[in-house]
């Protein structure tokens, strides 16, 4: 399971205050955590600072790579801002994310064609958000195409699928579900990823619901999470679903987290 932390965004208040102040060791420390707690991307968002968002990402980046051994993934839907963040990162970097939104797609596609980076692919089009798996499915076919014609790697593309909630409508959660089983069983070699909190939004209890599902899309293939990785709970219940899935051989991932007392029960 490829985990990416998610807590460096800007739209959180105490990751905007640290930027805004500059305040360096408030970031490094939030990079560092989820690090050491089993993050393999950190993702970084400077999205509200509107006319500064490139600045500090490259400010972000930085920071967390002289902080923290790992690549970040780069958020931002402008190119521009990308571009800019590519040019301090070290090592192979993700995108999230390109979509076949036409203007987005249009201008992402020349920044990650040919390249190895990992790209996000989410499941958006110009006709708005997927309701079910076999429209998701199809713009995931159509990200696919476009992507290897342009010479990215098929290991190297992330579909999402896109997750969102249930109290908005029940079926959801088994759509996304559905969707992931699909992908993963009709393109081979690609990956699926999502940030799964949406599904929980505007109900009691979001962590509970949050950890379930992550679960259940294990068992579907999904070998990606963009997450809090502070989330102990979370991270113990991913590491026997894999174990549970097949996807753990002889358990060795299972028994090397008990013996580092990464289970609380």
């Amino acid at each position: 399971m490829l985990i990416v932390g998610e807590l460096i965004n800007a739209s959180r208040k105490p990751i905007a205050a640290a930027i805004e102040a500059q305040d360096v060791e408030a970031i490094k420390k939030v990079a560092r955590d989820q690090y050491e707690a089993g993050a393999d991307y950190i993702d970084v968002n400077a999205g509200i600072f509107v006319g500064k968002e490139a600045e500090y990402m490259e400010w972000l980046i930085r920071n967390v790579q002289e902080e923290v051994d790992a690549p970040c993934c780069i958020d931002s839907p402008d190119p521009k801002v990308i571009e800019r963040g590519l040019a301090v990162h070290k090592g192979t970097a993700m995108i999230n994310s390109i979509s076949l939104e036409k203007d987005r797609y249009d201008a992402l596609l020349p920044i990650v064609a040919g390249t190895d980076l990992k790209v996000v692919a989410l499941c958006m089009s110009d006709e708005g958000m997927p309701e079910t798996a076999e429209d998701r499915v199809k713009i995931a076919e159509k990200l696919i195409d476009g992507l290897v014609r342009n010479n990215v790697k098929l290991e190297n593309i992330y579909v999402d699928p896109l997750v969102q909630p249930v109290s908005t409508k029940s079926t959801f959660g088994v759509e996304f579900l559905n969707a992931v089983e699909e992908i993963m069983e009709r393109f081979q070699g690609v990956h699926t990823i999502c940030g799964l909190s949406n599904i929980s939004y505007g109900l009691p209890v979001r962590k509970l619901l949050n950890q379930n599902f992550a679960v259940m899309a294990v068992a579907k293939g999904l070998d990606s999470l963009i997450i809090n990785p502070l989330d102990k709970q979370m991270m113990a219940n991913l590491i026997a679903a894999e174990a549970l899935a097949g996807r753990d051989e002889y358990c060795v991932n299972y028994l090397k987290a008990y013996r580092q007392k990464k289970f609380e029960f």
